[in-house]
């Protein structure tokens, strides 16, 4: 029973250490919910399910694993390999994102530059009239571009906690530590997520909304390329 207990600790607090290490796991949610103006409740949302598929594929993988007798060397391998593919996707997006953020700053750059007192008034009303981000958001792939590149993230440090309980043909051990480390993961990419969101809230500088989605691009893109080059 003690072991059990020390091998949920151990799965909590690898839970835990692995979110927060990562930037990965919080910074895109938070950058694109400031550049999308998703709701608070949106952006909690697109985090859970995000979460769920990042821990759930590892989970998935590592019980098929060990109940086909793979061995550790083998799955580490199968995680290390969907790792370098999550962090291509990571780069490939911020990339993309990048060039549409600077599509939109000289887009936005373009605009005529009248004095106000002559427009006429309602020109004027359309023209101050804010961009509804919320309703082309509703067609685009951003959020499940999202939980597609988590799905394909691995927890890597998931996969040695498992194979303990698996040698002593302990399954409901198996349950609880990849419930902890699972639950773990999750609440604290959402913490991270919320406390991020709500601090992004008191950034205010001029002409914000010409910068956002680029700053959004290459904060995923640095991430990215931490996974990529510098082992995040």
């Amino acid at each position: 029973m003690n072991e059990l207990y020390l091998l949920l600790l151990s799965a909590a607090s690898l839970g835990f250490i692995h979110t927060i290490m990562g930037p990965d796991h919080y910074l895109p949610f938070i950058v694109l919910s400031k550049a999308r103006q998703w709701s608070t409740g949106k952006t909690m949302w697109i985090t859970l399910l995000s979460g769920i598929g990042h821990v759930g594929s590892s989970i998935l993988i590592g019980t098929i694993g060990i109940a086909l007798g793979i061995s550790l060397n083998r799955l580490e391998f199968i995680e290390a390999f969907r790792g370098e593919i999550v962090a291509w996707m990571l780069f490939t997006f911020g990339i993309a994102y990048t060039l549409y953020g600077i599509y939109k700053y000289f887009k936005s750059s373009h605009h005529a530059h009248f004095p106000r007192f002559l427009m006429p008034k309602r020109i004027r009303e359309i023209h101050h009239l804010p961009v509804d981000e919320k309703k082309e958001d509703d067609a685009r792939l951003t959020p499940w571009l999202l939980f597609l590149i988590f799905v394909f993230g691995p927890c890597e440090v998931l996969i040695p906690l498992l194979l303990f309980p698996a040698y002593e043909h302990q399954v409901a051990s198996m349950f609880m530590v990849s419930l902890i480390f699972g639950l773990v993961t999750i609440s604290t990419m959402m913490i991270l997520v919320y406390l991020g969101n709500k601090g992004a809230t008191f950034i205010r500088f001029k002409n914000q909304e010409r910068y956002v989605h680029l700053f959004a691009g290459l904060v995923i893109l640095m991430s990215g390329t931490g996974m990529l080059f510098l082992g995040w």
